[in-house]
């Protein structure tokens, strides 16, 4: 990352062309001197990405990497002896749970491993406790999920394991659970790495003392808290003079109409985060419909953020998790849970950073699959910037 000084000066050269309220181009041409804001993937993505990990497990535990849960040929022909069965159980339907489940059911194909229930609890958290109660009344041997509510869930959670089936989180473990005594494994993205990324690529556009805003979720949950801490952060640690402004949602489909008002409460920002992609494009509509032109970064690319970014037009970045990949490393600690290894209480998946310029090395690094014909379409409209 560039210093902190050599960022300031860069802004401040740059920042005549500021508009009132600070348009999409209120910050220019800085890509020959900070390379996190090079339009090329090649220069900008190494510089956006960290080294390694940057996040902790929900306990602090340190990360372990995906290659930790391996399998031998020696636990492969035990994992297909076990003739072993799971069940998933999300917490909404959409691109993130599709990419998920793909990761997982190549790889328990691969083991004979079946997949006997998927269930999604559109973010109600009685629904997912209904859930959680019907995949252990099926019996299987392991249940793979992710908590809507990381409390509320969390009596549901703790049957899981008294019924002697085995658990693998995603993402977050529910609270006051431990591993390996109430579950196996948290597998979740670097979600503050990636936050860092939706950060150092937002601070390109942002003037010297300029404002930026942040649209999170208002419900205390681990993954979307370390995200919105990984932006924080770099902020404070390499751009001080920013002044961040929230505001918060608890419902993820008024999303946008928070946004709406945020925007027009605050018409100094000059920027603004969204803490996935769902809300980012609610953030868009509402740039839209003001009439404003300033840049967005966010988190996780689904295929609306996929085309927002092929376009070039609002969202400028994104620190995107690896769906597919984690969706893998699930499935394999599961397994070996399953043959009675054990295995590392967190894994953390490395961040990608996604711009215009890599949209489709990016998107089959995140979901190992082509471009759906829509993104690809739009990406094809805005080139030769979208490759």
């Amino acid at each position: 990352m560039a210093s902190t000084a050599a960022v300031l000066l860069l802004t401040a050269a740059c920042s005549s062309g500021s508009s009132e309220g600070g348009g999409a181009g209120a910050v220019t041409d800085i890509n020959a001197d900070n390379p996190a804001c090079a339009t090329d993937a090649a220069t900008a993505v190494p510089a956006l990405e960290p080294d390694s990990i940057v996040g902790e497990g929900p306990n602090g535990e340190p990360a372990a990497s995906p290659d930790d849960v391996a399998i031998s040929d020696e636990d492969a022909q035990k994992i297909k002896e076990g003739n072993f069965k799971v069940a998933l159980v999300f917490q909404f339907a959409g691109d993130w749970p599709n990419g998920q489940t793909r990761g997982l059911t190549d790889e328990f194909n691969k083991y004979g491993v079946e997949i006997i229930s998927n269930t999604e609890a559109n973010f109600k958290v009685d629904k997912q406790i209904a859930n959680i109660q019907n995949a252990i009344q099926l019996r299987p041997d392991g249940i793979v999920s992710i908590p809507v509510d990381d409390v509320a869930t969390a009596p549901a959670y703790k049957k899981v394991g008294e019924a002697g089936i085995k658990l693998v989180f995603m993402d977050n473990a529910a609270k006051g659970l431990t591993a390996p005594d109430d579950y196996q494994s948290v597998i979740s993205a670097d979600s503050q790495g990636n936050g860092q990324i939706a950060a150092a690529k937002l601070a390109c556009y942002i003037p010297e003392n300029g404002t930026i805003g942040i649209i999170d979720f208002g419900i205390t949950f681990f993954v979307t808290n370390q995200r919105t801490k990984g932006v924080k952060d770099w902020f404070a640690e390499n751009r001080p003079d920013v002044k961040i402004k929230e505001a918060a949602f608890t419902d993820p489909n008024q999303a946008g109409d928070v946004a709406a008002n945020f925007l027009t409460a605050n018409p100094d920002v000059q920027g603004v985060f969204a803490v996935w992609d769902g809300p980012a494009a609610g953030v868009i509509a509402a740039l839209r419909a003001q009439g404003r032109d300033i840049p967005v970064t966010t988190i996780d690319l689904g295929d609306q953020a996929a085309t927002d970014i092929a376009t070039g037009e609002y969202l400028k970045g994104i620190g995107a998790q690896r769906p597919y990949d984690q969706g893998v490393a699930e499935a394999r600690a599961m397994m070996l849970s399953l043959i009675g290894k054990e295995v590392p209480a967190w894994i953390g998946v490395p961040s990608l950073a996604v711009i215009q310029s890599n949209l489709t090395e990016a998107y089959d690094a995140a979901w190992k699959k082509e471009l759906p014909p829509a993104v690809a379409k739009a990406c094809e409209d805005a080139a030769p910037d979208c490759k």
